[in-house]
């Protein structure tokens, strides 16, 4: 039980790394808290919101394993490394993606309740 426990405070403190030291999961966590007031106002059905979630977890977990291998390069490589940057740049990229694909999901969501 106790390796249970400190699992989920290791697993919390990873999420309170990345609210607190991370600008654009802030804006994410911003943008979900938005969403969900915006499908709680428009009675978004279970299924809605189901997919609603499940959208607003890609877009968290994409960001976080985007810092955790930003790190991670930052960690083998502290001075500029062009594989470091692909790496970078290609966990931003599936960040991108993610969010991009979640704000699509939310207006299709949104319109079908308004028209």
């Amino acid at each position: 039980m106790a390796r249970w426990i400190k699992a989920f405070k290791n697993a919390g403190r990873g999420f309170s790394y990345c609210l607190g030291s991370e600008r654009n999961f802030r804006i994410h966590c911003l943008a979900a808290g938005a969403m969900l007031i915006v499908a709680w106002r428009l009675n978004f059905d279970r299924m809605e919101m189901m997919v609603l979630a499940i959208v607003i977890a890609g877009v968290f977990i994409a960001e976080m394993f985007n810092t955790a291998l930003e790190k991670t390069a930052d960690m083998i490589k502290p001075e500029f490394h062009p594989l470091a940057k692909i790496v970078k740049d290609v966990a931003a990229g599936a960040v991108l993606v993610a969010a991009v694909a979640a704000a699509f999901i939310g207006c299709l969501l949104i319109y079908g309740k308004l028209f």
